[in-house]
């Protein structure tokens, strides 16, 4: 276990993360239920998520180390390019997405049955993300598996932790487009670095 990848995988995520779909959702339905179990059910859903994403990365070690470099390259620079762009939208489409995931959780629910529908809902929307290609590229990239889950998991359990507690005043002060910057940034540090070592090496 390596705290310098935790800590990559971790603020990697974090900024890709928080001004994802994920934390509006956890939002909404925390609005629809006991926000504790919105955030068990959400976790949940992500625990799992990592864990397979863990696992691919792991499998993609198996591959050359510098075909395994490039690729993981690759995936942060077009994560970075993503998020530009899509930046400039990201506080006009937060109301559309509200009222979609407010549609999902139109009827209250309470005890297992919220924890079971918020892990449905997310496990549902979460695949193919951008933050789970992330963690593949960085499992690729660190070849640590343990540690890159460790950094993700806890990141995607503090984004949404901070969505079901202050998910409201943290869009009031907070704008989205500016932290789709902030995440393009990192991720086109770490293709930068990426692509260094692949030349150098």
């Amino acid at each position: 276990m390596d705290l310098a990848v935790i800590g990559i995988a971790f603020g990697a995520i974090f900024l890709v993360e928080l001004p994802d779909k994920t934390f509006i959702a956890a939002l909404v339905l925390s609005t629809r239920y006991r926000p504790f179990a919105v955030w068990v059910g959400v976790g949940l859903a992500f625990l799992i998520q990592t864990l397979i994403a863990c696992t691919v990365g792991g499998l993609v070690t198996l591959l050359p180390h510098r075909i395994v470099e490039i690729v993981a390259g690759l995936i942060f620079l077009a994560g970075a390019i993503l998020l530009l762009r899509e930046a400039p939208k990201a506080d006009a489409s937060e109301a559309a997405t509200e009222e979609e995931y407010a549609a999902k959780a139109a009827s209250p629910k309470s005890g297992l049955a919220a924890v079971g529908a918020s892990f449905v809902v997310l496990f549902a929307a979460e695949w193919g993300d951008l933050s789970q290609l992330l963690t593949i590229s960085l499992v690729g990239r660190y070849h640590d598996a343990v540690s890159v889950f460790i950094g993700a998991w806890g990141a995607l359990l503090v984004v949404s932790g901070l969505a079901v507690v202050a998910g409201r005043f943290l869009l009031r002060y907070l704008r989205l487009s500016t932290i789709h910057y902030v995440g393009s940034a990192v991720c086109f540090l770490l293709a930068g670095v990426t692509a260094y070592q692949v030349v150098a090496g």
